[in-house]
């Protein structure tokens, strides 16, 4: 690679290991892409991330086909599917963060226990279906589970986001998994007090302009 995509590449293993070093992800697992002129760059498959270099990234196109020495994340297809159908993400994180993992692993999605919950787009966060990991019928699942939001749970996997960048993607991958640590300990006091949906609409309508705008 060279130019953008060596910078580019450069920034997505700086993300996986800020990842890592960030609590949310161990080892190999989880994946970390960003979108570059005619596909994307993501972390190859099977591969510490601290023993990796720049070189080992994987430039994959639109099209599915890979460049490069390595082989891809078992996961390209629900990157490259979510590129195509969010024109808005330019990163995506996936984890295998403990509190996301252990609701996922019940199939529950994250109700509006929060106003928190309103940063991902919508009035919860949805799980999507479980399917066999680096399937296409797994990124139609995740797809599904993303329509109006920037983050899912995935059954019995883990949870994946996206932002403009991969600053922005592994920040709200964190603060995903903070609510997911909030409402796993919500649940151990009994039923969740949720707020109304007239609330969650007018927290919705604050987030639309909260922060620094780009």
């Amino acid at each position: 690679m060279s130019g953008r995509s060596a910078e580019l590449a450069a920034t997505v293993l700086a993300t996986a290991r800020a990842m890592n070093a960030s609590g949310i992800n161990r080892g190999s697992a989880g994946n970390v892409s960003a979108r570059s002129k005619g596909g994307f760059i993501i972390t190859p498959t099977g591969m510490a991330y601290d023993a990796c270099s720049a070189d080992d990234m994987v430039k994959v196109g639109a099209d599915g086909t890979a460049s490069g020495t390595r082989k891809p994340s078992s996961e390209w297809r629900f990157h490259r599917d979510i590129y195509a159908a969010r024109p808005e993400a330019g990163a995506v994180v996936h984890t295998h963060s403990p509190f996301a993992t252990a609701l996922a692993c019940q199939g529950q999605g994250i109700p509006a226990f929060h106003y928190m919950v309103a940063r991902f787009g919508g009035r919860d966060v949805r799980c999507a279906a479980y399917a066999t990991f680096g399937s296409q019928a797994l990124s139609d699942a995740i797809i599904v589970a993303l329509n109006g939001r920037s983050a899912c749970l995935m059954a019995h996997h883990g949870m994946v986001v996206f932002g403009r960048d991969c600053d922005h993607a592994l920040a709200l991958a964190v603060e995903l998994e903070t609510l997911c640590e909030q409402y796993w300990r919500v649940l151990q006091l009994g039923a969740p007090r949720l707020l109304p949906e007239a609330e969650m609409s007018r927290v919705l309508a604050q987030f639309a302009t909260y922060g620094q705008q780009e």
